[in-house]
C-alpha cells in the first residue's frame, strides 16, 4: 500500500494529461468549440430595450435598428480583446457591413475617446453603463457578435474576437444567405 501511494500523484497527473489531450484534439478536429455556447436568443427576436446612444445620449429603441440584416457587436475598453478586434470591425463597416454596437459595462468618456482615436465602424453605439441590456442579450463576456435579420430576429451568437478567419468560417455565408445572395468577403 505504501507503494501505491508513491505513486498517486503520477497516476493522477496521467489522467489529468489524458483528459486534457483528449478535450485538444476534439477542438482542433472540430468537434468541440470552446467559445461556441448557446444562446437562448438564437432564432428568437431582439428583446425590447430604450438606451442612450453613446455619441450624443438619444434615446436608441429596436424600431431604430432593424429593418437590414446586420451585426450586434458587444464590446468595452477594458477589454483587451476588444482592441484586437476593433481593426477588423472597422474594416467590415467600410465594406459596407452594417454594425451596431452596444458599449458593455463601461465609462462612456472612455467610449467616446476609444471610438474618436481608433475609428468608429457603427452605425449607433449603445451605452450599457449597468448591463441591463447585456443581460437580457445573454452577454457572458466581451466581445460578443450577433447576427440580426432585418426583421430583427438573431440567427447566430459568436462569444470572442472577430477577424478574417472567424467571418470566412462563421458569418460570410450566414449573411450572404439572409442577404439571398453570394457570400460576402
Amino acid at each position: 500500500m505504501q507503494r501505491f501511494k508513491l505513486f498517486l500523484p503520477l497516476i493522477i497527473f496521467a489522467i489529468l494529461a489524458a483528459i486534457f489531450f483528449g478535450v485538444e484534439r476534439r477542438v482542433l478536429t472540430g468537434d468541440y468549440v470552446p467559445t461556441d455556447l448557446p444562446s437562448a436568443l438564437v432564432n428568437k427576436p431582439l428583446p425590447e430595450f430604450s438606451e442612450p446612444a453613446l455619441d450624443d445620449g438619444r434615446i436608441v429603441n429596436k424600431s431604430h435598428i432593424i429593418g437590414e440584416v446586420f451585426l450586434l457587436n458587444v464590446w468595452a475598453t477594458w477589454c483587451p480583446t476588444c482592441h484586437y478586434e476593433h481593426p477588423f470591425l472597422v474594416k467590415l463597416a467600410a465594406q459596407g457591413v452594417k454594425i451596431v454596437s452596444i458599449d458593455y459595462k463601461d465609462d462612456a468618456e472612455a467610449g467616446r475617446r476609444w471610438l474618436a482615436e481608433k475609428g468608429d465602424p457603427y452605425t449607433v453605439t449603445l451605452f450599457d453603463e449597468d448591463g441591463s441590456l447585456g443581460l437580457d442579450l445573454g452577454v457572458t463576456g466581451a466581445p460578443e457578435t450577433y447576427l440580426v435579420d432585418a426583421e430583427g430576429i438573431v440567427r447566430f451568437r459568436y462569444q470572442g474576437a472577430l477577424d478574417q478567419t472567424v467571418w470566412d468560417r462563421e458569418f460570410a455565408h450566414r449573411i450572404a444567405e439572409l442577404n439571398g445572395r453570394g457570400a460576402v468577403q
